[in-house]
C-alpha cells in the first residue's frame, strides 16, 4: 500500500474569517439541544465571494448578538450530514464549529487562530518523513 500523498496526513480542521451573510436561525432540536445556524461570506479582491453554511450545536448566549453584518471566526470541522425530506434522502456540507468568535475580539480571534496553527502543526509533526 502507497503513503497517502498529505503531509498531514488525516486532518479535518475548517477555519473561516468572514460576515454573516443573513440574520442567524437558532433552533431547539426535538433533542432539548439548542443550534444555531448561519452563514459567512468570505471574500478575497478581485474573487467571487463563498458563502459557507456553519452549524454551532450548544452556542453560548454571547453569539445571540451575532446579526447580518458581523464578522466573525469559527473554527471547527468539515462534515456532510445526512436527513429526510419530502420522502427523500438529501445532504448538506457544512463546517461545525467548535468555537466561533467575533473578529472584533481581536485578542480572542487571534487566540483562536493560533489554535488552528497549533492543530496544524502538531498533526503534521505525529507523520513519519516521508522523504
Amino acid at each position: 500500500m502507497s503513503a497517502p500523498l498529505s503531509p498531514v496526513g488525516s486532518l479535518n480542521l475548517a477555519v473561516v474569517a468572514g460576515v454573516v451573510s443573513r440574520s442567524p436561525r437558532w433552533r431547539t432540536l426535538p433533542s432539548g439541544d439548542v443550534l444555531l445556524h448561519m452563514e459567512v461570506r468570505t471574500q478575497r479582491a478581485g474573487e467571487r465571494a463563498d458563502t459557507v453554511p456553519v452549524a454551532v450545536f450548544g452556542p453560548s448566549r454571547a453569539l445571540e448578538r451575532l446579526r447580518e453584518g458581523s464578522e466573525v471566526v469559527v473554527l471547527g470541522r468539515v462534515q456532510r450530514r445526512f436527513f429526510t425530506a419530502g420522502g427523500q434522502t438529501r445532504s448538506r456540507t457544512q463546517i461545525t464549529a467548535d468555537r466561533v468568535v467575533p473578529a472584533g475580539h481581536g485578542r480572542r480571534a487571534a487566540s483562536l487562530l493560533e489554535r488552528a496553527r497549533a492543530s496544524l502543526a502538531e498533526a503534521m509533526a505525529t507523520q513519519p518523513d516521508r522523504a
